[in-house]
Parts: structure tokens; sequence; C-alpha cells
């Protein structure tokens, strides 16, 4: 079991791109896919593309992030790579109803982000799990919601 204690830096640093490039072209290059709800985690198990399995466990002041090197020496990198994030837009009929999906977004703690009048909450489960919280909502037909990929 490989151990990881830190973030080495990012796959797009100028100081890392050419040992990186080189590992490439002897295809010594793993990459250890993260779901985007995971990488804001400090401890995590996980399993690179050749099947080796990789303990994470990053101090407080360092995240994980699409491009991360968590491995770097003559032999080989290991990368991450953020899985895709899958959003559920959430559509208000009316400012009230925007209102009150807002308050129930933020007491749920929700991971948000805005589109003009909609809101786009990022999906760690499945969208009926989301539409159970607002029940109320859906069911009255005061919102309307469209699962996406990003």
């Amino acid at each position: 079991m490989l151990r990881v204690e830190s973030v080495l830096g990012s796959r797009s640093d100028p100081a890392l791109h050419e040992a990186i490039h080189h590992l490439e072209h002897h295809h010594a290059v793993e990459f250890v896919t993260v779901a985007a709800g995971d990488l804001d985690r400090r401890r995590l198990m996980a399993r690179t593309d050749k099947g080796e399995e990789v303990a994470i466990t990053l101090p407080r002041d360092q995240k994980l992030h699409d491009g991360a090197v968590l491995v770097l020496d003559d032999h080989r990198a290991v990368i991450v790579r953020a899985g895709e994030q899958r959003w559920l837009r959430i559509t208000p009929h009316s400012a009230s109803d925007a209102l009150e999906l807002g308050y129930h977004a933020g007491n749920l703690h929700w991971r948000v982000r805005f589109d003009g009048e909609d809101l786009l909450v990022a999906q760690d489960g499945p969208a009926s799990a989301y539409a159970a919280r607002i029940e109320a909502l859906v069911s009255g037909g005061r919102v309307k919601l469209t699962e996406e990929a990003e």
C-alpha cells in the first residue's frame, strides 16, 4: 500500500512538468480518480488506475485537486484526477420559492453555485435524495429539478 502524507504540487507547475512529461513517455504515470465530492477530504483510501491501493492523509493546510501530484520520483508519478461532478439544477418559479429554496440549501449545507435565477447543487448522491429534502417545494410544483453533468 502506498501512503501519501502531502501534495507535492500541481501537474501544471513548471518545476514538475518536465519530470512528469518524461515519465509519461515511459508509461510510468498513474492516476487516482477522486470523486469531486471527496476532494475536500483529508483522509481517503483510493486505488490507482494500475491497481495499487493508496492511503491519503493530508495536513489541514493542503487539499486534493485535479492534477495534484501525490508521488514523483525517478520511477513513477501518481496524480489525482477529479471525477465528473454531477449537478442538480433547481429552478424556482417565484422569488418567494427562491428564498425558501435558499433557506433549505443553506440549512442542509449543500454545496451550491448560481446560474442566473437557478441554484445548482453539487450531487453526492441520487437526485431523489435531494428532492426528498425539499419535498414541499417539489410536490407543490414550486421548483423544477434537472440533472446535469459538468
